[in-house]
């Protein structure tokens, strides 16, 4: 089973804000330097989890935002 790239930005994301919410509620220092050394390790896996993805889109520069609808696209 392939586990997507989003899953890894997720995690990572969600260790980040728990470590904040930990230095904000005062717990104790090697709670907070574990989860920190967890969360340094977790980045560059999903960097290179997200760079290695093998994900295509059929958008171009000439797409420019997906917000705005460009003329291309409206037009089918």
């Amino acid at each position: 089973m392939k586990i997507p790239a989003m899953f890894y930005v997720a995690i990572t994301t969600l260790v980040l804000i728990m470590l904040i919410i930990m230095v904000t509620m005062n717990l104790p220092f090697n709670w907070i330097f574990y989860i920190m050394l967890i969360g340094q390790i977790l980045v560059p896996i999903m960097v290179y989890k997200v760079l290695r993805d093998h994900y295509t889109t059929g958008k171009t520069f000439e797409d420019w935002y997906e917000d705005v609808p460009s003329e291309r696209t409206s037009a089918l």
